[in-house]
């Protein structure tokens, strides 16, 4: 099986800053591998009007504040900026943090924060993946120091050229989205990570698909590292789980949902899904955590979830 790697993703909707900063500290002394946080202007879960944080500003202030743990978008929307840009600022992130960035990024989805801050939102779900499509071959190149003139159907750059390069020599490109005509080939076209989430048969034939989008072009599938979205609560048993993701959705102003990627139980039935999901070889597991910050799930998904995979239980 793949090495495993955990990471979080903090919701940046119905928190402060201290408890987000308090938060990112804690997960970075836990040794967890990776910390996340969503690109959005609006909440996105429940009243779509309660405080929220900008994604990239959070980000640079938590590389100063941890030392170990890599950082990024879950994922960065390509509608809210121009593909130079983009790289410029996950450049400066990969500075700031001595090498620790990570380039996330997705088509975008959310109407009303587009709407409302003036964001041109495209024609469709469609071309909103040609332009990410178009945007991430742009980036990469960027993020590799070319000189970049681009003509294209969405960008125009004329000898674009950025210094200094990121501390990495190569830094990581996350896609996330499983859309099998269009994102998933952009993830075998360009990505190093790809992002899914949903059941386990989904995510298979999900993966099955990207195998054949690697052969297609030319790709070795192995080389992309799979990532799985989940949105975990531990406790002694399922029921107390249920019981206390009830009361985090409740200070997000939203109903109680338990859809495919919500996981609610014991360290023993975490260590089982995740056993399922590593055969067919996700090996990183993003636990998305709403606010206020569940401290008792920061400890026990890091701290007694590998021992038990390690010793072979659930």
């Amino acid at each position: 099986m793949p090495d495993l790697r955990l990471g979080i993703c903090l919701w940046s909707q119905a928190s402060d800053w201290p408890a987000m900063l308090d938060t990112a500290r804690r997960i970075d002394r836990l040794g967890y591998d990776h910390l996340w946080t969503w690109d959005h202007l609006n909440a996105i879960i429940g009243d779509p009007y309660q405080p929220i944080f900008e994604g990239p500003s959070m980000l640079a202030a938590w590389a100063v504040a941890t030392e170990r743990v890599r950082l990024g978008l879950l994922v960065g929307a390509n509608t809210f900026r121009t593909p130079g840009l983009f790289a410029k600022q996950v450049e400066t992130l990969d500075h700031i943090s001595g090498g620790r960035a990570i380039c996330g990024i997705g088509g975008a989805w959310f109407d009303l924060e587009h709407e409302a801050h003036g964001i041109e939102f495209g024609s469709g779900f469609g071309q909103r993946l040609d332009w990410m499509d178009e945007s991430v071959g742009v980036i990469r190149r960027l993020l590799d120091g070319e000189e970049v003139s681009h003509a294209g159907a969405h960008y125009r750059f004329d000898r674009l050229l950025h210094r200094p390069r990121p501390v990495q020599a190569h830094m990581p490109i996350m896609i996330g989205g499983s859309g099998e005509r269009k994102t998933l080939r952009s993830i075998a076209r360009h990505a190093d990570m790809w992002n899914a989430m949903g059941t386990l048969d989904f995510v298979a034939h999900k993966d099955a698909v990207l195998r054949d989008h690697c052969r297609d072009v030319g790709r070795d599938e192995s080389e992309i590292e799979r990532t799985l979205g989940i949105k975990l609560t531990i406790r002694d048993t399922a029921d107390e789980a249920r019981r206390a993701w009830a009361e985090h959705l409740e200070a997000n102003r939203t109903p109680y949902f338990e859809e495919d990627d919500v996981w609610l139980g014991s360290p023993a039935q975490v260590a089982a899904w995740i056993r399922s999901f590593r055969a067919i070889g996700f090996s990183t597991f993003i636990n998305e955590m709403p606010a206020p910050y569940d401290v008792e799930t920061l400890e026990r998904f890091v701290g007694e979830v590998p021992a038990l995979l390690d010793a072979g239980e659930g």
